[in-house]
């Protein structure tokens, strides 16, 4: 049941990035909203690290807080006990291990109903499998957590939002992995994820494997042959899907609000329009000056959003870190817990 106000947890990802600074910097940007009472927010990881990013950004500690606590606006739930420090910008076991932590409880709180949603900074794989998890990242582990076997991966950048049939995978496997059943799978878990974002009749586009949507079969037969009669059957059961539409125009398309989804075929089909419009570099350093965007994942029985960037250990402890995709993920965390049960 949705707490009034919504409890949103953020773990910290690895404490040795840029995790800790931005979701300082996320606080002070939402401070008068949390003021408010519009939101309560959980911060979840290594409480040295984050007090540091306190420290260093001249503002005040967060109060610790224990799980079985009522959760005051704005808190730290330290996510276990300390062995060693941990050094800024650098990969460790003990990182990994905070990062690991911070998504369990995090999990174990949220199916437990004491809070809304999940919204995680970024961790590093490498810490992680070198404190025991071995998991590719976030998705895999929260798969493992909660006892899902597999799940959607959805880009957002505003209402630009593109959800994946195949994420990981080297292009040469994708075709076969477009089933049916698997493509169907998205469609729906897109559909239901609109719904909580508020949209009461989704309208989502079906992005075309091949050029031209296979021009007839003269570029492939995937579209018409698995694609098109997916398509006729949401259609016939009442849902608004179109496609397959080339994937040379259907995010123009998207972009100019003819669709509230695009359902990618694989990785940078899908990855590559949102980071375009999200993510910005300064011409004159080469550097990314701006980095917004969200990562849902779709299929949980938790709500999950993330930053759609890494741990930037390069810049980490510097005081540069932009905060934009936090904040970003956690209002679509927020949009999704609020219409939860209407979705349903």
């Amino acid at each position: 049941m949705l707490a009034t106000p919504p409890v949103l947890a953020i773990t910290m990802g690895d404490p040795a990035g840029i995790g800790p600074e931005i979701i300082v910097k996320a606080a002070r940007q939402l401070a008068p909203r949390l003021a408010a009472g519009e939101m309560r927010l959980l911060v979840i990881g290594h409480a040295t690290a984050l007090d540091a990013a306190s420290d260093a950004l001249g503002l005040a500690r967060l109060a610790r807080v224990a799980a079985d606590a009522v959760f005051p606006a704005l808190g730290l739930l330290p996510a276990g006990e300390e062995r060693e420090p941990v050094a800024v910008g650098r990969i460790s076991p003990e990182a990994g291990r905070f990062s690991y932590l911070a998504v369990e409880q995090a999990v174990r709180l949220a199916l437990a109903g004491r809070i809304d949603a999940i919204v995680t900074a970024p961790l590093n794989k490498e810490a992680l499998n070198l404190a025991g998890h071995h998991f590719a990242g976030h998705t895999d582990m929260l798969a493992a957590l909660t006892g899902r076997k597999s799940s959607v991966m959805m880009l957002a950048h505003g209402a630009m939002r593109v959800s994946h049939v195949t994420t990981h995978v080297a292009l040469e496997k994708v075709p076969a992995l477009i089933t049916p059943e698997r493509l169907r799978r998205t469609i729906d878990l897109t559909h239901d994820a609109l719904k909580r974002l508020g949209i009461a009749a989704p309208h989502i586009a079906i992005a075309a494997l091949n050029p031209h949507a296979g021009e007839g079969g003269l570029f492939g037969s995937h579209d018409s042959e698995v694609a098109a009669p997916v398509v006729a059957q949401c259609n016939a059961e009442g849902m608004r899907v179109s496609g397959p539409v080339p994937g040379d125009t259907v995010f123009v398309k998207l972009r100019g609000g003819q669709y509230d989804a695009v359902v990618a075929m694989y990785h940078d089909q899908g990855h590559i329009p949102v980071k375009l419009l999200g993510f910005h570099m300064d011409p004159a350093t080469g550097r990314f000056d701006s980095l917004s965007g969200v990562n849902i994942t779709l299929g949980l029985p938790v709500i999950r959003t993330s930053v759609d960037h890494g741990t930037a250990f390069d810049i980490a402890g510097r005081g540069i870190a932009n905060a934009d995709s936090l904040v970003e993920a956690i209002d679509y965390a927020m949009q999704m817990a609020a219409n939860r049960e209407t979705a349903a």
